[in-house]
């Protein structure tokens, strides 16, 4: 194993820490909570395979769903992020391309890109987790509120987190 594998597998670790010590109990005003886990799998290399990005989604997933005491609804939310994940990436490939080992980050490809690649991904994932959790489209509005003030809280905290790591470094 290379000393990229090592730095995935402790970034794995990070962001599960991360996400269940420090922002489980964050929520702002009942609707905001910040899942920012997601950024594991959105921040992967850009020529990760769906299949190994589906599979590290739902190890993250699940250990997330075990500490949150649901069932699997972070699991499935990100699963699906994982495949739809390289599908996105083709349909906004800047017109250049990418090289190998580039990162889809904030550093690499600027503020404009990054919002345009991460905030439909992070709805996406927002809108399974939270239908899926209200276990229908009962509690629509309230559903749909949460699901915009958390992607914006989401969105917000991993850029703030992108600007305070230098650039050559990522958790």
């Amino acid at each position: 194993m290379n000393r990229y594998g090592i730095l995935q597998y402790a970034s794995f670790f990070i962001y599960l820490i991360v996400q269940v010590m420090l922002l489980k109990h964050l929520v702002l005003f009942n609707t905001a909570f910040c899942f920012f886990y997601v950024a594991f799998i959105l921040l992967l290399p850009v020529e990760t395979s769906a299949l190994v990005l589906m599979i590290a989604g739902f190890l993250l997933g699940l250990s997330i769903d075990i500490f949150y005491d649901s069932i699997g609804v972070h699991a499935g939310a990100l699963v699906f992020i994982g495949y739809i994940r390289n599908l996105w990436l083709n349909r906004i490939t800047p017109q250049g391309g990418y090289d190998g080992g580039d990162l889809p980050t904030l550093a690499a490809n600027g503020l404009q890109w990054f919002l345009v690649y991460a905030m439909p991904m992070i709805f996406v994932h927002h809108f399974i987790l939270f239908f899926l959790e209200a276990g229908g489209f009962s509690l629509f509005g309230y559903t749909l509120l949460k699901i915009f003030m958390s992607t914006f809280f989401t969105v917000s905290v991993i850029i703030m987190i992108q600007y305070l790591i230098p650039q050559g470094r990522r958790i």
